[in-house]
């Protein structure tokens, strides 16, 4: 019996909704240098093998080992794109899944379209994206008590939707908590190359806590490749299981005609060897993100919203549960009706919380910050290399439109 498994409510929207992100800032920057790579591997008609190529998994190989992962390229697995790597990672391992709330949208669906039982787990007040090891621990029990068998956690130290990073503190207990009850962990690490300030944020991943018990995942649209080329990549550890789940995972990929095209594979793999370009761009990227993010959350809060400070990626995740008499007369009384109210105002899509695992009656959203960098390519570049691109007009005028939304229902 399974009579807390988290279903959606029926009348809730998990219809497609394009999340906007400032990734096509990042994107636009890299394409002169990655399509000319992409283009020299366009002869490459052949796909590359299930779980990616040789060079390919050697570069993801080389990216986790200069962050202090270590590892073999025999235990790199490769896909088009985090959903299908995801969705065959889930299939590798058996047992119920346990995720953060809120989480990254797909991860919920992911759970069920494989029909496993999925939970959400609280997390604590400083971020998001690991669970409260606490709460964890009770959820497992309780899902035990109930004739369930939790054998996966899913979390994020770099977490989308709040663009929090987890204190190394927080991501020791919860990893200690999860493999004391027999938890396999992944870990989703897209957004570690967007932190946005680096030196002053101490990020660590759970594979250096629990080196037997943790594989990594990266989207590299994150920060390294454009989103129209989608790549991903998993770290197994080195083990006997692992291997094990390596090979399912190929074989649920491989069943799934999940191959990343040699051409993308080719301009991933420059991607990830970092030649100083790319750690240019990614500082540059990051750099902007942290002035564009502050002032959008200056706004949030100056409307009388809440939101955590954002620390890394593309997005602010506010909640506007105090603005709430005031958006009851405006019809707004959930997350639903708050993102069609926020969309509409703000051209520009606003998923709702519950679009994340959040509660649907929480007045909780997800903010891109890439419509504030400019809504032309030449004010995107203008974006990225300006030194203070808060003094910038087209970005100066955008921020006053944000806020100018945030404060009209006070």
């Amino acid at each position: 019996m399974h009579g807390t498994e988290e279903h959606a409510p029926a009348h809730e929207d998990h219809g497609p909704v394009c999340f906007v992100s400032a990734v096509v800032v990042y994107n636009r920057q890299f394409l002169p240098e990655l399509a000319a790579v992409l283009a020299a591997a366009a002869d490459r008609t052949r796909p590359e093998p299930p779980g990616g190529g040789a060079v390919l998994r050697e570069a993801a190989r080389g990216y986790w080992d200069r962050r202090g992962l270590h590892g073999t390229a025999g235990g790199i697995a490769a896909a088009p794109g985090a959903q299908p790597l995801l969705l065959a990672l889930i299939g590798a391992h058996g047992g119920d899944v346990l995720m953060p709330r809120p989480c990254p949208a797909a991860w919920m669906p992911q759970a069920r379209l494989l029909g496993r039982p999925a939970y959400h787990v609280p997390t604590p007040a400083e971020c998001g994206g690991v669970p409260d090891p606490y709460a964890l621990l009770e959820t497992v029990r309780r899902v035990r008590a109930e004739g369930g068998r939790p054998k996966l956690l899913l979390l994020s130290v770099v977490d989308d939707p709040t663009a929090t990073v987890a204190p190394p503190e927080l991501v020791r207990e919860a990893c200690e908590a999860a493999v004391g009850e027999g938890l396999h962990i992944i870990s989703d690490e897209t957004w570690r190359d967007t932190v946005h300030r680096p030196r002053d944020t101490v990020l660590l991943s759970p594979a250096e806590m629990c080196p037997d018990d943790v594989t990594v995942v990266s989207d590299l649209s994150g920060a390294l490749v454009p989103a129209a080329w989608p790549v991903a990549v998993a770290r197994f550890p080195d083990t006997a299981r692992a291997a094990v789940r390596h090979a399912r995972t190929l074989d649920i990929l491989t069943a799934l005609g999940a191959h990343v095209a040699a051409p993308v594979a080719q301009a991933a793999a420059h991607a990830l060897r970092e030649p100083e370009s790319v750690r240019d761009r990614i500082r540059r990227a990051a750099a902007l993100q942290a002035e564009v993010a502050a002032g959008a959350h200056r706004a949030i809060l100056g409307s009388g919203a809440l939101a955590r400070p954002p620390q890394a990626g593309r997005h602010l995740y506010a909640d506007l549960g105090p603005l709430r008499p005031r958006l009851a007369e405006l019809g707004v009384t959930d997350s639903m009706e708050l993102e069609e109210y926020l969309t509409d105002r703000l051209g520009a899509p606003a998923p709702g919380g519950h679009r994340f695992g959040d509660e649907l009656g929480a007045l909780r959203v997800r903010l891109g910050t890439g419509p504030l960098l400019g809504a032309t390519p030449q004010q995107q570049t203008e974006s990225l290399a300006a030194a203070k691109p808060l003094e910038l007009a087209h970005v100066a005028r955008a921020l006053d439109g944000f806020a100018a939304v945030f404060g009209a229902p006070r």
